[in-house]
């Protein structure tokens, strides 16, 4: 089969959307004969913010995500295969179209989502998250070698609190970041509105205030934080780890819910580090997902979670 321009519109749109370290889409697709390949471009983005290019992975991790709902929604089924050649590593993925099979409602409904995922900066509602859609999206982001861990009782949150903390003092004071971070946004105003927010939410600037550690404590208990962990730390678990990313991300939409994503303070090996240790967890943290209800929000009864069953194959 050969895409039309339609077609070839709806790939790169929907991959487009995805989330991605500084706003770089570090990415490029190649619609192919009955096939599409998701390409790294290396020097995307800032290098100090992401030295190891772990970010960027997990960012076309995301976008590989985005990639097979639309091409679910395009009434095709891929299949997929990561670093499908060894001798050209900036070959993140090639799927491959395997035949014709017409997309469900719950792939329609989360494709219709990759345009309306925004990054929620603000303070969540207080309407807490029922279990029910806490569990859809933890199925929703569950993958062979992707483990979603929730963040629960106040020792995990005081751990959690700390460690954030550390993160924006050591990132504020470190001046080569901030001179590469305000080359970065100046760039793309537009992108960085929020920029000098809380450590939690969004990029730790010199004009980020950080607040004390004990309303630091009580806001994160507000919320509901997940860990992203993998068994190793290769560029594959980089993008298996985008790719539940972006799965749990729309299911939260597609519930409700507003979310964003955090990848900055995982940047410093002691605060890696000490997530593991604190919160014991058996593998390597790769970012962590907030999510809750937005301010002007009612949650609704979540009928849709409460149907929604793991799939078979």
């Amino acid at each position: 089969m050969t895409w039309s321009a339609t077609e070839t519109g709806v790939l790169v749109g929907a991959a487009g959307r995805a989330p991605s370290v500084h706003h770089s889409r570090p990415w490029l697709i190649e619609p192919r004969d009955g096939e599409v390949r998701l390409v790294e471009l290396p020097d995307a983005g800032p290098p100090r913010h992401d030295p190891a290019g772990r970010d960027r992975m997990i960012s076309c991790g995301a976008a590989l995500a985005n990639l097979e709902l639309a091409v679910r929604a395009l009434g095709f089924e891929p299949a997929l295969t990561l670093f499908p050649e060894p001798a050209r590593p900036e070959l993140v993925a090639r799927l491959r179209i395997a035949g014709r099979k017409d997309a469900s409602a719950e792939e329609v409904e989360r494709y219709s989502a990759i345009f309306r995922r925004r990054s929620y900066r603000a303070p969540f509602s207080l309407h807490p998250v029922p279990p029910t859609v806490l569990r859809v999206l933890v199925l929703a982001s569950t993958s062979p070698g992707v483990e979603i861990r929730a963040v629960r009782g106040v020792p995990e949150f005081t751990a959690l609190a700390d460690l954030l903390s550390l993160a924006a003092k050591t990132l504020r004071e470190d001046h080569a970041y901030q001179r590469e971070l305000v080359a970065w946004t100046a760039r793309f105003p537009e992108r960085f509105e929020d920029a000098a927010t809380v450590p939690w939410t969004g990029l730790v600037t010199a004009r980020t205030t950080l607040p004390d550690r004990i309303t630091l404590i009580e806001r994160l208990r507000t919320e509901t934080m997940l860990v992203l962990v993998t068994a190793s730390d290769t560029r594959t678990d980089h993008v298996l780890a985008g790719m539940a990313l972006q799965r749990g991300w729309l299911a939260a939409i597609t519930s409700g819910l507003a979310g964003s994503v955090l990848t900055q303070p995982l940047r410093l090996p002691e605060v890696r580090a000490g997530l593991v240790d604190r919160l014991r967890l058996g593998g390597y943290p790769q970012l962590i997902l907030r999510f809750g209800y937005p301010v002007t929000a009612t949650p609704a009864t979540p009928v849709a979670a409460l149907a929604a069953r793991p799939r078979e194959g």
